[in-house]
């Protein structure tokens, strides 16, 4: 079910055309304005970082309130550098996990964010990957690996390539990435106990021999200042290292970074 945060996520019906006569798929997307989704969308938010189950015992001995060790702890600064630009980066990450898991209806692990060592720090890996599986029981050939890169500016400034460089970053995963974001999501599964995400992972572990079908994806989440189609358009994706499966995707968002910051907030409940 599409959860309600997402239902202002629309495809745009015609999208841009490359330099390189490719085509960017754009999508609206309009935030939600009721302060109940806000606040479902926000304890989603909150879920990727700490579980409902971990919070009360990560707490346990700290003498701090939930706000005070979430803010302190698990989420990215506010203010602080790097922070913001992680929030920012982060939030697109989410927004767009959402988009595979339930418009694209793919399995995405989400357990990376809680492994941070440090609260203002991208993960390293992969940004997103998302799987489809014809029979989880058994490999199958037209099983589906996706691995997508995402770039975002909320900040009101203008474009600043970050479509170009979703695509430059993304041609590293197949041949770089892949491999260590499979195996930390596997000894992440393994640790937790769950033998069945194990092996799902472990099924696409060996390509060469269990081989499956392997989509790229370059996206970019900007705020309307940043939305500047002449410029997207400049981007170049011929020599990405699985250029003939690259989907490129802009998401242009009516939002900025106040809102980001309110659901952080709001995670806080």
């Amino acid at each position: 079910m599409l959860p309600d945060h997402l239902k202002g996520l629309h495809l745009r019906s015609a999208g841009l055309i490359t330099v390189e006569g490719r085509t960017i798929n754009v999508w609206e997307f309009s935030p939600p304005t009721d302060p109940a989704i806000l606040d479902s969308w926000a304890l989603h938010f909150r879920r990727q970082y700490c579980t409902d189950q971990e919070l009360p015992e990560l707490l346990s001995g700290t003498g701090m309130t939930i706000e005070q060790y979430l803010n302190a702890h698990i989420f990215p600064d506010k203010v602080k550098a790097p922070g913001p630009s992680i929030r920012s980066g982060d939030f697109a990450e989410f927004l767009i996990s959402d988009y595979l898991e339930f418009t694209l209806n793919l399995w995405v692990p989400r357990g990376k964010y809680a492994d941070k060592a440090s609260n203002n720090e991208s993960v390293k890996g992969v940004d997103i990957i998302g799987f489809h599986q014809l029979d989880i029981a058994t490999p199958n050939r037209g099983d589906a690996l996706y691995a997508f890169e995402v770039k975002a500016s909320l900040s009101g400034s203008i474009y600043g390539g970050q479509l170009q460089n979703a695509v430059d970053d993304g041609s590293n995963d197949q041949h770089i990435r892949q491999a260590f974001t499979l195996n930390a999501t596997k000894r992440r599964y393994l640790r937790e106990g769950k033998t069945l995400e194990v092996s799902r992972i472990a099924r696409f572990q060996n390509p060469a021999d269990n081989p499956y079908k392997y989509y790229s994806g370059a996206v970019a989440v900007l705020c309307y200042t940043a939305f500047n189609e002449e410029e997207l358009a400049k981007t170049l994706a011929d020599t990405h290292s699985n250029e003939a499966e690259l989907y490129l995707m802009v998401v242009r968002a009516d939002l900025q970074m106040k809102l980001v910051h309110e659901l952080y907030e709001r995670a806080c409940k």
